[in-house]
């Protein structure tokens, strides 16, 4: 799944945001959109580099042949059932295929990932309720996160429990979140965080593509 959210994601975006993937996505979007998201995405990135379309679309391709090769012998990819791998691969293939379906052609010599792409999708998205923002952060504001159980305190830092920390993430969307630091596992942080809107909430952080460290004292 980490592997699917990431390396997949970047060649997926780099193949289908082209020249020609971004000319048809934007075709009749109103004017000054494609340039908006363009800048939104760059801010993002912050000064990471963007695989050339060459690059992404030969990567892309080699992602969905092993991704092919995973389903030869079962209808989901580690298995009978499906799992947080198929989620994780599913979307930015789902980008091509339905977000921009000019781009779907890349899908032709892997017909055998459509038919994956369609138990994926029928699955569906359970039942939902439309909630707005403001009533999403009041209910946080109401409740208090619930109490971090005794997990293994892995320290690679030389940072306590309860200091004050941040956590960025390490390629794409480095806005830091500070908070105090309740969890660092094997695979996870947790950090507190209080504020006048929503209230102390926990917030969940894998340890594999974020980076934390300790909070200016300032």
């Amino acid at each position: 799944a980490q592997w699917a959210d990431s390396t997949l994601f970047w060649a997926a975006m780099g193949y289908n945001l082209g020249p020609k993937g971004a000319a048809s996505m934007f075709k009749d979007a109103p004017a000054g959109t494609a340039e908006a998201f363009a800048k939104d995405r760059g801010a993002m990135r912050a000064g990471m580099p963007r695989l050339p379309e060459a690059d992404a679309t030969a990567a892309y391709r080699s992602y969905l042949r092993r991704l092919a090769d995973s389903i030869d012998y079962s209808p989901f990819l580690l298995g009978d059932a499906p799992c947080v791998a198929d989620f994780a691969a599913y979307h930015p293939l789902w980008f091509s295929r339905v977000r921009n379906p000019a781009m779907a052609g890349i899908f032709e010599p892997v017909p055998q990932l459509l038919e994956w792409m369609d138990r994926v999708a029928a699955i569906g998205h359970g039942k939902k309720e439309k909630l707005d923002p403001a009533a999403a952060i009041a209910i946080a504001k109401d409740a208090m996160p619930a109490e971090v159980k005794d997990e293994f305190f892995q320290d690679e830092h030389g940072i306590a429990l309860g200091s004050k920390v941040t956590v960025t993430a390490e390629s794409f969307g480095h806005e830091p979140t500070e908070g105090e630091l309740v969890a660092a596992s094997r695979t996870f942080y947790v950090l507190r965080r209080t504020d006048d809107r929503a209230g102390t909430v926990h917030v969940h952080f894998p340890r594999i593509g974020f980076i934390l460290g300790k909070a200016d004292p300032s």
